[in-house]
């Protein structure tokens, strides 16, 4: 995906995604130095925002696994990321049928919680996975580099009778999701 591509979560056969997992991944960067190259470890932590008319109701981080209602899962903390372009460092599901009505958008997001910018981070991303199948829907590069220590990813958010999902790679500065709501809100 692409900053600002939108597309649908109806599966192709006309029905809906019932659950889906926002999974993210990392790897510390490579940095020389006058010993040959070395890594830090870098901490990147996902989080998911759920919002109803444009206000917080409930958020699902490191520190609140679950949601207030059961329907988004976070998957657990990793701390030093490493699966780079592979599988899932920390992931966030979604029971997209469980969610209730009045939650009208869920916002992920990334912070790096130890404060390394994103200059140095390598093969991070974001992707968006059916989880009843493993079927992996989009997926949003971090591109390499910038000064900033967070990043809107995407939002899920209620589109008639279904869900559509929004790539919104919107750089921002902050080690956690509280850092990061004057930013959301431009977004919703």
């Amino acid at each position: 995906m692409t900053k600002g591509q939108a597309i649908s979560l109806e599966k192709q056969d006309g029905g809906s995604l019932s659950a889906v997992r926002m999974g993210l991944g990392w790897k510390a960067a490579p940095r020389r130095g006058l010993f040959g190259s070395r890594t830090r470890e870098i901490d990147l932590d996902a989080s998911a925002v759920l919002f109803a008319d444009k206000q917080p109701v409930d958020v699902v981080f490191f520190r609140h696994l679950v949601s207030d209602d059961g329907s988004v899962r976070h998957t657990g903390d990793n701390l030093v990321g490493g699966a780079g372009q592979g599988g899932d460092d920390e992931a966030i599901v979604v029971d997209l049928a469980r969610v209730p009505v009045h939650i009208d958008q869920i916002i992920f997001t990334v912070n790096s919680f130890t404060g390394q910018t994103f200059q140095e981070v390598q093969n991070a991303f974001c992707r968006l996975v059916d989880e009843t199948n493993g079927q992996e829907l989009a997926r949003y590069t971090l591109d390499g580099g910038g000064e900033y220590t967070a990043q809107i990813m995407a939002k899920v958010h209620r589109s008639g009778s279904g869900w559509t999902m929004t790539a919104l790679g919107v750089p921002a500065r902050g080690r956690t999701f509280q850092d990061l709501v004057p930013t959301i809100l431009p977004v919703l």
